[in-house]
């Protein structure tokens, strides 16, 4: 990686230095949580609706980092070793020095865009090439104005080709991606309705991403995408181009010939019109979607000969390797393991880059010992001393107690490792040694090369084998928390409810993600819940919601705040914490405004006004209270009301306390529907699990239920199904068995055709009574095997459908999910 000083940044961001400007500078950070080598680290404010990188310079600077891009004045003595480049806009300065980095690399560029399959694309490209050259591509999908310039950054010298993505969701942003990117070559996928939103008419958004061509020297797409290739051929921009389309036609570059498909793969005949010759792809995939990309994939690689002969990429190699062609793992597995560890599953590529964004992720566990198990790093283009002593630099950096090597190559670099190391020569080594009681109380991520199969020791290593499991998406979860974000007013501050286990989701990782994207405070219902935050290293503030006077000491103890509800619990806490020793102490008001389920009535506020100067020992950090019926329209006056009295009642407390506390009113729906509520803090709960207290379908599903078929089998018409002969054959029926029933929160209402599950894209009636532990399923005339997916809820069903359907709410669905049942955590790439 090419080092840079900071007078030479400065004068290619147009910025002014104050500061040492012989200081060398490896490594651009754009997120403060992320871990990396603060003496070597440049790290940019950047600045956004909801977000301000100048608030976390103080924190950055304790950490070690001195050298810093801002956009906002920043007073010198508060960081005496420090350097700064003062810029207009950061993200600017940003793109800059990625565009100025790229020019430095001669070697060609392909950049991908469209609305789907860019990653995949990106990807696959990588694998049909892979034995034929060193590649430097965009980690997972870095496509953004914040991604691209970071994905370019990690050029480097070994290379002979470039790949990368390049995403839009407004006017404008492809022009500043493509003078960054500057490709020789641009993929387009296809056109969809990804953020539509953001443009007035599909054919804006095309001639938007079309704007990616303006430098390049050819463009890949199909032409059997009419809209896409009809609007290539009329633009006038693109006229001298080489314009190279595959698809069915006569005038495709790469014709494809024919196409038939199988049960779980597709062959596919394609002539290159160049080379005449023709190739049979075998696509180790039936759906359309990865025929498609999978035959775009193989078209670049032929275009990519044709053009630059200097590469000698030979076609017949690259028509080989489809046949090899690998799922790419859109999603980065966590999930329970034995002897109290958390596996960390991303088996699925392993490269430097990628490496780190696994390791960030690792390092959000706390002080917990870290273990990584890591085969060979295959393909970099690096000799085999300088690649792993890169790794082993990361594995410092990011504090890693414990390595465990897998293959020849890492095996040969053994001592580059600073950290206890164990080298086994395969997968199959290692299982054959396996001792699962080696492994305790830790976080272990599990990282390789594809052949190396170590999903077999992710398996090998987690707690639970059921069947059934709560799939819970942590990108969704943190899209919902932005989405609700961007409904507020600026300096309103998030109280986020982890209570019932996050609404089923999971308590500990649920609540290690909040902390980590900055909420500022946690609400648990009871004190039990909090001790577990606190033990597994959650340190942000926490308020108990339903506190019992019996846990005020433990309470203290791990540093819980509690709602106060009335004068005898006041009373109790100052003692308890008089006790203990303590300064003042927070706590936190609830006033009753017409939920009348906890808290100081109004007839009440006088005396509570009176006892208050007498607890000097405690601090009220924050009044609030709750709104009954915000989610009901019907009731709005009463909404109305309730604000009113809110808003009297704190600002007598708030008067009587001569101090400004937080004031927080506005639950999910009241944020949604009531902006006047929002105050000083507002609270998220359902909205943020994915189910929208007055929109349905407004917010990202996080949480999805899903089990396996097990057995299929026939029952003659006439014969029953299940307890009590309930589920009628009235004729022959095929029946799937499912082992998910009511002891993992499937509800017993939902048997006898009242609900359905969703296997292979069709719902399948429940029939028959849901049993303990296994349901069956009307599969008739579907083509089910054992092995097959069924879906409870998640994206369809719904769980707002299926609360409909049961005549309750989400809230019950969700919290019903058994402990048994597994939950298996993932952030999209």
């Amino acid at each position: 990686m090419k080092t840079y000083t900071l007078s030479a940044i400065a004068e290619i961001m147009s910025g002014t230095l104050v500061g040492k400007g012989a200081s060398a500078v490896a490594e651009v950070v754009t997120d403060s949580r992320s871990t990396f080598y603060p003496d070597r680290a440049l790290f940019f404010a950047l600045v956004g609706a909801r977000h301000n990188g100048h608030h976390y310079l103080a924190d950055l600077y304790a950490r070690g980092v001195r050298a810093f891009v801002v956009s906002e004045e920043v007073s010198a003595r508060r960081y005496p070793l420090a350097s700064f480049i003062t810029v207009a806009d950061t993200l600017q300065a940003l793109q800059a020095l990625a565009a100025y980095h790229r020019r430095l690399h001669s070697y060609p560029v392909v950049a991908i865009a469209g609305s789907n399959g860019k990653t995949v694309v990106k990807e696959w490209i990588a694998q049909l090439l892979s034995t034929q050259l060193r590649l430097a591509r965009s980690p997972k999908s870095y496509n953004s104005q914040v991604g691209v310039p970071l994905s370019v950054w990690r050029m480097g010298e070994e290379s002979e080709l470039g790949i990368f993505e390049a995403g839009i969701s407004l006017p404008g942003e492809m022009e500043r991606l493509e003078h960054i990117l500057r490709p020789d070559v641009v993929v387009f996928t296809n056109l969809g309705e990804a953020h539509q939103e953001g443009f007035a008419t599909r054919e804006q958004k095309l001639r938007e991403k079309l704007r990616l061509c303006a430098n390049a020297e050819a463009v890949v797409y199909c032409c059997d995408q009419h809209e896409v290739h009809a609007a290539i051929r009329a633009t006038a921009a693109l006229a001298q181009k080489r314009l190279f389309c595959w698809g069915a036609g006569s005038e495709a570059d790469v014709r494809v010939i024919s196409v038939e498909k199988g049960d779980a793969a597709t062959c596919a005949t394609v002539e290159v019109a160049a080379s005449q010759k023709r190739f049979l792809l075998n696509i180790p995939f039936a759906d359309a979607a990865s025929t498609e990309n999978a035959l775009q994939s193989f078209a670049t690689c032929a275009l990519l000969a044709q053009l630059f002969p200097s590469l000698h990429i030979n076609e017949d190699n690259a028509a080989g390797n489809v046949a090899h062609l690998t799922p790419i793992a859109m999603r980065l597995e966590l999930h329970e393991g034995a002897n109290g560890c958390t596996i960390i599953n991303d088996a699925y590529n392993a490269d430097v880059a990628s490496l780190r964004i696994a390791l960030d992720f690792l390092s959000g566990f706390g002080k917990r010992r870290r273990t990584v198990i890591l085969s060979d790093i295959e393909q970099s283009g690096k000799e085999g001393w300088r690649l792993y002593g890169e790794v082993a630099e990361l594995l410092r950096e990011h504090g890693v107690s414990r390595l465990i090597a897998i293959g020849e190559q890492i095996g040969r670099h053994l001592d580059k490792f600073t950290c206890d190391a164990l080298h086994f020569s395969s997968t199959g080594h290692f299982l054959r040694q396996f001792d699962r009681n080696t492994f305790k109380d830790e976080a272990i991520l599990i990282k390789g090369s594809r052949r190396f199969l170590l999903e077999q020791i992710s398996r090998q290593l987690s707690q639970k084998t059921h069947l059934t499991t709560l799939e819970v998406n942590l990108t969704a979860l943190t899209d919902n928390l932005n989405a609700l974000r961007a409904m507020l007013k600026k300096g309103v501050k998030t109280l986020a409810l982890v209570k019932a286990n996050a609404y089923g989701a999971g308590l500990i990782e649920v609540a290690r993600l909040l902390q980590h994207q900055r909420v500022d405070y946690l609400g648990v219902a009871f004190a039990d819940e909090g001790v577990q935050l606190r033990r597994a290293g959650i340190a942000m503030p926490i308020v108990v919601l339903n506190p019992e006077p019996g846990t005020f000491e433990q309470m203290l103890e791990y540093r819980l705040e509690p709602e106060i509800y009335n004068l005898p619990m006041l009373q109790r806490y100052s003692e308890a914490v008089l006790r203990s020793g303590e300064g003042a102490c927070s706590i936190h008001l609830k006033l009753d405004t017409g939920m009348h389920r906890l808290g100081f009535a109004e007839e009440e506020l006088d005396e509570l006004l009176l006892c208050l100067p007498r607890f000097r020992n405690l601090k009220v950090a924050s009044i609030f209270s709750h709104l009954a019926a915000a989610d009901e329209p019907q009731h709005d006056d009463f909404t109305r009301a309730q604000i009113a009295l809110f808003d009297a009642m704190s600002k007598r407390v708030e008067a009587e306390l001569g101090y400004k506390t937080l004031r927080h009113l506005a639950n999910s729906a009241g944020v949604e529907r009531f902006p006047e509520a929002q105050l000083d803090m507002v609270r998220l709960g359902i909205s943020l699990y994915g189910a929208s207290a007055t929109k349905p379908g407004s917010m990202r599903t996080v949480s999805v239920l899903k089990s396996t078929v097990v057995q299929v089998k026939r029952v003659p018409a006439g014969d029953t199904v299940g307890y009590g002969r309930k589920g009628k054959a009235d004729e022959d029926k095929t029946i799937a068995v499912i082992p998910v029933g009511y002891a993992d929160g499937l509800n017993r209402l939902l048997g006898n055709g009242a609900g359905s599950v969703l296997i292979n894209g069709k719902p399948a009636p429940l029939i028959g009574n849901i049993c303990m532990d296994t349901c069956m399923a009307d599969v008739t005339g579907f083509a089910v095997r054992e092995g097959d997916e069924a879906t409870v809820f998640g994206e369809n069903p719904s769980v707002t459908s299926l609360a409909e359907k049961l005549h309750t709410i989400p809230y019950e669905i969700l919290t019903r999910i058994s402990t048994r049942v597994k939950r298996v955590y993932f952030s999209e790439n």
